[in-house]
């Protein structure tokens, strides 16, 4: 931020000839002290446009006292001075008087900067010589804030879209691969749309940021759990440690699947099968990875399948390509085990 000048000559006459402009201007003068909108007035007759008047709403906008302003020339705030471009704008403004006012980035006393949009307008004798020119500021700052935000809302939408119409396709392509009959397709991919589902649902609670563990396993099981009455027979364990929203999905719809062949084939088949889920963070120089154990036990005796099935393709898919994660799915007469580990972004061993 450039200092404010010594006075010089010209600027301690402005300040003596503030009265006598008072005087001049009368109730215009005293309307544009009053109104909430930044003013200054410039002596049109001296290089530069030296400020000659400036109201209360423009010291509160820039921070300045009004002894530091008076006689400054109107470029003072600009956040370069040597800003060519800026310096052309503001000096087409005061020879064509623009209706629609031209935005400028300004520097406030602390340093800050702010966005203003400034009409100048002339004013001039009786004779119709220019004497003055008249300028207002719009602060601006809060509009370019919301565009920033805006935009960057509409970049992060982009980029959702994105993932969950590769997440659907994905889904699609899986299940043509692994179901010629067009019900069975049409099945599979249902289910696992749903699962997608829930998953947008908890991210919109979460307003779009992360989710912990705790609430991806529990939202994910929960039409598993209420439908048959299954809450005793499942154990969670674990703290809630958050994920990031493009990592959500993937691991609903892991859930989705585990849950859904426990239902089938598993633990919940059954009466008295139950599932325990446990995992830890284990922290690394690069970034944590948590180790996360799906154990089934109780439920009918497991026989390992002849080949890979969909849901099988579908977890392993999901977090080992999507996440950068390792899946081990194992088969012990006793009961399903799955083991995932999956690195955590922005967790690292500090």
């Amino acid at each position: 931020m450039p200092d404010i000048v010594t006075k010089s000559d010209e600027q301690k006459s402005a300040e003596a000839d503030v009265e006598s402009f008072h005087d001049e201007l009368g109730p215009f003068v005293v309307a544009a002290e009053t109104t909430r909108m930044a003013m200054v007035f410039t002596d049109a007759c001296e290089p530069d446009n030296p400020i000659i008047f400036v109201n209360d709403a423009f010291l509160h906008l820039t921070g300045y006292a009004r002894e530091e302003v008076l006689g400054q020339d109107f470029n003072f705030l600009l956040v370069h001075a040597a800003d060519a471009q800026a310096v052309e704008i503001i000096r087409t403004e005061f020879e064509s008087h623009s209706d629609s006012g031209s935005e400028i980035r300004y520097h406030r006393k602390d340093g800050s900067e702010f966005w203003a949009a400034v009409f100048i307008s002339p004013v001039r004798d009786s004779g119709g010589a220019i004497v003055q020119h008249f300028a207002s500021f719009v602060d601006l700052t809060l509009h370019k804030e919301e565009l920033v935000h805006s935009r960057m809302l509409i970049d992060e939408l982009n980029h959702r879209v994105k993932n969950t119409l590769a997440t659907v396709q994905s889904i699609v392509w899986q299940a043509a691969r692994a179901n010629s009959a067009p019900q069975a397709m049409r099945q599979a991919v249902e289910t696992r749309l749903f699962a997608l589902s829930r998953s947008h649902d908890l991210l919109n609670r979460k307003s779009w940021q992360s989710a912990g563990l705790l609430d991806i396993v529990q939202d994910a099981l929960e039409p598993f759990v209420v439908t048959g009455g299954r809450s005793s027979r499942i154990v969670i364990v674990g703290d809630n440690v958050l994920f990031p929203a493009r990592m959500i999905l993937a691991l609903g719809i892991a859930f989705n699947e585990l849950a859904t062949n426990a239902v089938k084939y598993g633990a919940f088949s059954n009466e008295t099968g139950s599932i325990h889920i446990s995992w830890t963070v284990d922290p690394t120089p690069s970034a944590s990875r948590l180790t996360l154990l799906w154990q089934e036990v109780g439920g009918p005796t497991v026989t390992p399948a002849s080949r890979k099935g969909f849901g099988s393709m579908v977890i392993e898919r999901t977090l080992g390509h999507e996440l950068g994660g390792e899946v081990h799915l194992d088969y012990p007469p006793e009961g399903v085990v799955c083991t995932m580990n999956i690195p955590i972004p922005g967790q690292t061993d500090e």
